[in-house]
């Protein structure tokens, strides 16, 4: 690996950045080959560090602070009479709201 962070690791090659657009059906010009190249090797020395201190006695983890339920208990409260809900309603037939058909006769 190599120590600059900048500095492309020598394991990615053009022809192998190259072959994988061509498998992905990807066009890239050569100066995007090239940069692509850099980017991945930094990519790859990233991976290798992570991995160098990633050992079997630190346990994997999803989040690094613990998650814990922020939810509130489902309490019944006060709630409308159908009388009430329905007395600011533009239409309705006594128990129900009117709305006008928003689907067409095909659908």
């Amino acid at each position: 690996m190599s120590e600059n962070p900048a500095e492309p690791d020598s394991r990615i090659t053009t022809d192998q950045v190259a072959h994988l657009a061509n498998l992905a059906r990807i066009a890239l010009t050569p100066e995007e080959i090239e940069k692509l190249t850099g980017e991945l090797g930094v990519i790859i020395d990233s991976i290798a560090k992570v991995s160098e201190v990633a050992t079997a006695d630190v346990p994997a983890t999803s989040h690094p602070i613990p998650l814990t339920n922020v939810f509130r208990p489902d309490v019944i409260g006060a709630t409308l009479s159908q009388e009430e809900a329905l007395s600011g309603a533009p239409e309705h037939d006594g128990s129900r709201f009117k709305v006008s058909a928003i689907l067409g006769e095909e659908q």
